[in-house]
């Protein structure tokens, strides 16, 4: 019967490759990016945060007297 090779002879640690991408993929990737975040950024802010936000920051001013 043939005996299947042994690999924890071989190191785990192996030197990690630099993987670079090509610029216009790397473009693509960044263009989309900005998109879905742009999107998130210009979302509005629930107003259940807005009410929170406040509370919290009237906290913080009594805290601070």
């Amino acid at each position: 019967m043939g005996e299947m090779p042994d690999h924890e002879d071989q190191s785990e640690d192996r030197d990690v490759v630099d993987v670079v991408l090509d610029p216009r993929i790397q473009e693509a990737i960044g263009k989309s990016l900005k998109a879905h975040y742009d999107d998130l950024i210009k979302a509005p802010v629930p107003d259940r945060f807005l009410v929170l936000l406040a509370e919290l920051e009237a906290k913080e001013r009594q805290n601070g007297q």
